[in-house]
C-alpha cells in the first residue's frame, strides 16, 4: 500500500467505481432536491438529476459533512500516512475552506489542496496527485505543485438554453428573452474562480469553433504551447442524450488527432446552473517525466 492516500469529492467527475480501480477515495457531494437530501453517484444518479432538472424541481448544493470527511480522514491515516484531499473550487464552495480548517488538528498528516478547479480539470488534478505519489513525492510537495499549477487549466462550455441562467440569476429574464428570441448560444468559461461569460454566437457551429479558437489561443498565449503537445485536452457534456456530445467529441478529436480525448459528463454542481445539453472543452497541462520524476 502506498504512503499517501488521495481523496476527492465527487465534484471531480470521478465516481465511487472508477475511484476503487484507480486507487482514489471519493466523497458524494450533497444536493438537497424537493426539500430532501441526495448523494451523488450514491442515492442520485445521472438519470435521476436530469429528471428531477427538467421537472423544474427544487435543487440546491451543499458541503458534505465534515463528519464524514473526518471520519474517512481518520480510517485511511490507519493504513496511509498522509492525506491528500482535493475538493472543488475555493471560488466556487465553501468546502475547500471547510476542510482547511478542518486539517488544522491532523498535524501535518491532511493536506488540503486549493487547486482552484471543477469537473473534469478537477479530475485531472486528482490523477496528477495519484501519479506524484505513486512516484514517491511527498504529501507537501503534492499539494505545492497542485497549487502553483492550479491556473494552467481552462473550461469553455456553449449551452442549449439560457433558462438556468435565468432561474439562477445569473442574467436577467430580460436578457434571457432577447437571447431566446436571438437563438444566440453563449460561451461561457471558468477560469479557477468563478463561471463567466466569454462570447455569444448565434449558432451551434459558430459557438463550437468559437470554443475550439479560444483553447488554441489559450494553448499558444497563456501556455506557450501552440500545438498543445503538452496539454490534455477534455471534452465534457451534460445531460443524458449525449447525441451533440458526440458529434463534438469527434470535431474535436479531429482538431487534435493525436491526441487521446477524455470524455466525461460535466460536474452535477455545473450542470444545476447551466442545464442539460450543454457541451464543453477544456485544456490541462500535462505532468511531464520530468517533473513526475524529479525526486528519483
Amino acid at each position: 500500500m502506498g504512503k499517501i492516500a488521495i481523496v476527492t469529492d465527487s465534484n471531480s467527475g470521478i465516481t465511487r467505481a472508477e475511484g476503487e480501480k484507480l486507487g482514489i477515495y471519493v466523497i458524494p457531494m450533497p444536493f438537497y432536491i424537493n426539500e430532501k437530501l441526495y448523494y451523488e453517484d450514491i442515492t442520485l444518479s445521472q438519470e435521476d438529476f436530469y429528471h428531477f432538472l427538467k421537472e423544474n424541481a427544487s435543487i440546491s448544493t451543499s458541503m458534505p459533512s465534515l463528519a464524514d470527511m473526518t471520519e474517512l480522514w481518520d480510517r485511511l491515516l490507519a493504513d496511509y500516512e498522509a492525506v491528500i484531499h482535493i475538493p472543488m473550487s475555493s471560488g466556487l464552495s465553501g468546502s475547500c475552506g471547510a476542510a482547511q480548517m478542518m486539517a488544522r488538528d491532523y498535524e501535518g498528516k491532511v493536506f488540503v489542496v486549493d487547486n482552484r478547479r471543477i469537473s473534469v480539470t478537477q479530475k485531472q488534478s486528482v490523477l496528477d496527485a495519484k501519479a506524484l505519489a505513486d512516484a514517491g513525492w511527498s504529501a507537501a510537495d503534492i499539494r505545492q505543485y497542485l497549487e502553483e499549477t492550479a491556473s494552467d487549466s481552462s473550461i469553455y462550455i456553449t449551452l442549449s438554453t439560457l433558462y438556468y441562467l435565468k432561474k439562477g440569476g445569473r442574467i436577467t429574464p430580460a436578457a434571457a428573452a432577447l437571447g431566446t428570441l436571438l437563438r444566440l448560444k453563449p460561451v461561457l468559461q471558468i477560469q479557477g474562480e468563478k463561471l463567466d461569460a466569454y462570447a455569444k454566437s448565434r449558432t451551434m457551429k459558430s459557438a463550437r469553433q468559437t470554443m475550439l479558437d479560444a483553447i488554441q489561443k489559450d494553448c499558444t498565449e497563456r501556455f506557450g504551447d501552440p500545438s498543445a503537445s503538452n496539454m490534455n485536452i477534455m471534452v465534457a457534456y451534460s445531460g443524458i442524450d449525449r447525441t451533440e456530445a458526440d458529434s463534438w467529441r469527434e470535431e474535436v478529436q479531429a482538431a487534435y488527432p493525436s491526441h487521446s480525448i477524455m470524455f466525461d459528463p460535466l460536474s452535477l454542481s455545473v450542470s444545476c446552473h447551466i442545464g442539460d445539453g450543454a457541451i464543453a472543452i477544456t485544456c490541462a497541462k500535462k505532468l511531464t517525466d520530468e517533473v513526475l520524476h524529479r525526486y528519483e
